[in-house]
């Protein structure tokens, strides 16, 4: 059976539980949106909706306003007994406080307020690792050169609201995601630059993670600092791709460079040689802008690890739902 997600080109080969035909709700939970959609009993993902979270107090809340939404109740959302859920936040014992929102809830209260019989959650972006392997070359696209191997390791990182980081090695006929806090990581510099924005954040933060760059926080703190100008990020992006400020074309190439130099500590560190993923939200909107960027130069920059480092692809992920993939997979091995 294909899984494939409607008004999308994603799909993945997965094994509907038969003894449980009816929809299962699909989440990916990040600091800014929340993401629903009902996985069908044929397979197809639907009703993907797109909300704010801050316009909701609290994560059921979100859940409730989806739900209740005409299409996905005619599609039978109020028979739903099983719901996987990825969110940006380490996954540890029942409690979750989200690092980049103020939500905080009880797995155990959430399932027994929709009445669950099974609720998997899990880190974000040990979601996203579980989709990788089933991305079609329609949904990324590849910076530079380097070719996969087969059944090695695959990295992946990516900026949004923060810095998602985790890899996926393969187990057997499986695969197992590793995920990870690695976007809080020391931010280490490569150039007289760099340097200036670590001291500057140094005196702001004491300690300095890779997130404290690479996120949208993070692109409006580089362009601070370079250029002692406040700026929102989606001004600083939008001005970059329009051409019309260099100074935001350079903090945007800064910024490319920093998570092509962390993109290549995570290769090296998971031996990521069947390839290097970059998701999250931010890198995806740059397009030509991040291809003919510094982050590939800085990626293979490692001195005598650099023709190492040169064999690895590096894909950006253009599926604009690619965790659905992911949570699902976890959700069916959950029920097996």
């Amino acid at each position: 059976m294909t899984t494939s997600i409607r008004h999308a080109s994603a799909y993945r080969y997965t094994p509907y539980v038969p003894s449980l035909a009816r929809p299962r709700l699909l989440a990916d939970i990040g600091g800014t949106n929340a993401r629903f959609a009902l996985e069908m009993p044929s397979g197809l993902i639907e009703a993907v909706a797109v909300l704010s979270c801050r316009d909701y107090p609290h994560l059921a809340d979100a859940m409730h306003a989806y739900l209740d939404r005409p299409d996905v109740v005619a599609l039978g959302g109020g028979a739903i007994r099983a719901a996987g859920i990825a969110i940006a936040n380490p996954v540890e014992g029942d409690e979750i406080r989200m690092t980049n929102h103020h939500w905080k809830f009880s797995q155990s209260a959430i399932r027994r307020e929709f009445d669950f019989e099974h609720l998997v959650l899990v880190n974000d972006f040990k979601a996203l690792a579980m989709a990788l392997p089933h991305l079609s070359d329609e949904q990324r696209f590849q910076i530079g050169a380097g070719t996969p191997e087969d059944g090695r390791a695959l990295g992946l990182v990516g900026p949004g609201t923060g810095l998602g980081v985790a890899g996926l090695v393969p187990s057997g006929q499986r695969w197992t995601a590793l995920p990870g806090e690695g976007g809080h990581a020391s931010f280490a510099p490569t150039d007289h630059d760099e340097l200036r924005i670590l001291n500057a954040l140094w005196e702001e933060y004491g300690h300095v993670s890779a997130e404290r760059l690479l996120s949208g926080p993070g692109l409006a703190m580089i362009h601070r600092v370079l250029h002692d100008e406040l700026r929102t990020p989606a001004d600083i992006t939008r001005a970059a791709l329009e051409e019309r400020c260099p100074r935001s074309a350079q903090t945007v190439e800064r910024f490319c460079a920093v998570l092509g130099s962390v993109a290549g500590n995570v290769a090296l560190t998971l031996g990521a040689t069947g390839g290097m993923y970059i998701g999250g939200g931010i890198v995806p909107r740059l397009g030509a802008l991040f291809a003919r960027s510094r982050f590939r130069e800085r990626f293979e920059g490692k001195g005598r690890l650099s023709p190492y480092l040169a064999r690895i692809p590096t894909y950006v992920i253009t599926e604009p739902y690619p965790a659905f993939l992911g949570v699902s997979a976890l959700l069916s091995d959950h029920l097996h």
